[in-house]
């Protein structure tokens, strides 16, 4: 039997309308309402793992389902839509909102307190133009890519079921006037909450001193204990806190080679977790301009280079929402600049992680010229990103006898296209693996440390897009078994896995231009 909670709707304002309508919402922090049943919920996929933290069964019940359908609420849940704002492309977008997602209750579980949000469960007062139902291919990608971030080790919300609604939904997949009907899904989403910067935008953007106070206070209260009462020094040390996890969040989707697509001020986690999984990609072949949102490509604004900066962006929108309540620039703004510091030495860290390096402080300013010079190697040809890390970690010291076309050709297999890897570029790859591998010689690791402290930091599974779209083909024709294997898989993605090979290959040359299997944009 679950314990239930309502902290969020007991300590917070509640939109006065009890009308489902799109409308503008002031003065409030949520809207109460119901989710929209549907016609033939069928359970696609549950998390066992994540039923476990909340105190769930390990399997599924027909009641579950039909509650995760949105068709039944357990008593004591009180669904309601979240208000917020936020910062779209660089562009205030104004009051945005749960337009699709709606949280059934607080959970109080063995593993914490955490909110049950489905998404795609029907329209709510924020749902602008749209219908408030999502697709089975974006619901799909949601529940896998939460669920392996996970396991990487990445903060993150969690999955804990995919339910197929029996109803179409229309969507244009390209934007370019061919909508088609898709079938339907809902996500169960779990997170110890899904407060993010827009939330504390909204009302500062409308001088709603009141409830941007309540607001920060209450996330104060619930969330960050630690900081000591609502006071303007908390607010700051608030702040500082969120700048502090931003920086270890965006420095770890770096690590994995993780490109969230869509990084606007209302997708990022005041708790610093990662959220709305929507056009997300995985850097297959190595490209900091690269970004896996069609809806981004004339500015590439969210591109896998721009991640941090982009971050502390956002993080300054944020400082300018809490202002009123600091009434002093001066410590936001510290507190902002130290972002850069902060991100700078955690990619220290985790790179020195990713190539076996032992943290030697005097090596520190080396170090990073090593980095650079391996930023640039990647770029001089199409490089696997995954496989570069996992083959490297297989190249030892004695190697840099070997002749530059043997050296370099200990990676081949991660190379996208291995006749190009001659003259200048293998010359170039050969001089920068000899640089690393004399500072392996003089490291305190040994080989089978630093190997196991390279495959610990570098993943062999992650969530490729191309394998996503073949497991969402399947799925859509009732082929369940290649997304459960799949899930199994992600649940280990350090660990070498005989027989299950195909889940690490790079990318094929016919999904390169593929929709869905190369790039995405925001229809869901």
């Amino acid at each position: 039997m679950l314990r239930f909670d309502d902290a969020f709707v007991r300590s917070l304002p509640a939109d006065p309308v009890a009308e489902n309508s799109v409308r503008q919402v002031r003065g409030a922090a949520f809207s109460l309402v119901h989710p929209t049943p549907v016609k033939a919920p069928k359970l696609l996929a549950w998390v066992p793992k994540v039923a476990a933290l909340l105190g769930l069964p390990e399997a599924a019940t027909e009641e579950w389902t039909h509650v995760l359908a949105g068709n039944t609420l357990v008593h004591g849940m009180k669904p309601y839509a979240a208000a917020y704002g936020g910062h779209q492309f660089g562009n205030w977008a104004g009051q945005l909102g749960d337009g699709r997602a709606i949280t059934l209750a607080e959970v109080l579980a063995p593993g914490g307190r955490f909110e049950l949000q489905l998404k795609g469960a029907g329209p709510t007062p924020y749902s602008r133009r749209a219908d408030g139902r999502a697709v089975l291919r974006s619901s799909l990608r949601e529940l896998v890519c939460s669920e392996a971030m996970f396991h990487l080790g990445v903060p993150t919300t969690r999955a804990l079921a995919l339910v197929a609604t029996g109803e179409p939904v229309e969507r244009d997949l390209l934007y370019d006037g061919n909508p088609r009907h898709e079938p339907g899904a809902i996500t169960t989403r779990v997170a110890p909450s899904f407060l993010r910067f827009g939330t504390f935008e909204l009302p500062a953007s409308r001088n709603d001193v009141g409830l941007l106070k309540e607001l920060v206070d209450f996330t104060l209260t619930e969330h960050f204990t630690s900081l000591g009462p609502p006071s303007r020094e908390a607010y700051v040390r608030l702040f500082e806190e969120v700048v502090r996890r931003t920086a270890v969040l965006v420095m770890e989707w770096q690590r994995v080679g993780f490109v969230h697509g869509v990084m606007n001020t209302d997708n990022m986690s005041i708790l610093g977790l990662t959220i709305d999984y929507g056009p997300y990609g995985w850097l297959e072949g190595f490209d900091p301009d690269w970004t896996p949102n069609t809806t981004d490509l004339p500015g590439r604004r969210y591109a896998f280079g721009n991640q941090p900066s982009v971050a502390q962006w956002n993080l300054m929108c944020l400082a300018n929402a809490l202002y009123p309540l600091v009434n002093d620039e001066a410590p936001l703004a510290a507190a902002l600049d130290a972002f850069a510091d902060l991100a700078a030495s955690q990619q220290l860290s985790t790179t020195r992680a990713k190539l076996g390096l032992s943290p030697l402080e005097s090596r520190d300013d080396a170090d990073r010229a090593l980095l650079r010079g391996l930023f640039t190697a990647l770029m001089t040809t199409e490089i696997d990103m995954p496989l570069f890390f996992r083959r490297l970690a297989d190249v030892t010291p004695v190697d840099r006898e070997l002749a530059d076309e043997q050296l370099v050709g200990r990676l081949t297999d991660a190379f996208y296209r291995p006749d190009e890897v001659r003259g200048e570029v293998q010359a170039g790859l050969a001089q920068w693996l000899r640089a690393y591998l004399e500072r392996v010689a003089g490291d305190p690791l040994d080989a089978e440390r630093r190997r196991a402290r390279m495959n610990g930091a570098n993943p062999l599974y992650v969530p490729r897009n191309y394998l996503a779209q073949t497991v969402i083909q399947a799925a859509e024709q009732g082929d369940l078994a290649p997304l459960h294997e799949w899930l199994t898989v992600l649940e280990h993605p350090y660990d070498e896995q005989p027989g299950r090979e195909r889940w690490a290959g790079k990318r094929p040359e016919w999904a390169r231009h593929q929709p869905g299997s190369s790039m995405l944009s925001c229809s869901s």
